[in-house]
């Protein structure tokens, strides 16, 4: 999952509004692309080309969170708990 969603995911526990604006772009997604391990992989790789395409870099800062970052935390939170991230899909 890497920095950003490892850190994100672990702030989330302690900060509200982290949650509502995580979920909020969790709700576009799911919305916008079936949330299959294959379409949210790919997902995941098309917007990190237009990421890099863009000169964008996650900081590491959490004050500096922008929409980007959140998305890519609701791409991450969304594969955990989909169980994309150790091959056990949810009951």
């Amino acid at each position: 999952m890497g920095e950003l969603g490892d850190t994100q995911l672990a702030r989330m526990g302690s900060e509200p509004g982290l949650v509502a604006a995580v979920d909020q772009h969790a709700a576009v997604l799911r919305d916008a692309i079936p949330l299959d391990r294959e379409t949210l992989g790919d997902y995941l790789l098309g917007f990190l080309d237009e990421l890099r395409h863009r000169g964008w870099a996650f900081t590491g800062e959490p004050a500096e969170l922008d929409a980007a970052a959140l998305r890519l935390t609701a791409v991450c939170w969304l594969a955990r708990e989909l169980g994309f991230l150790n091959d056990e899909l949810p009951a």
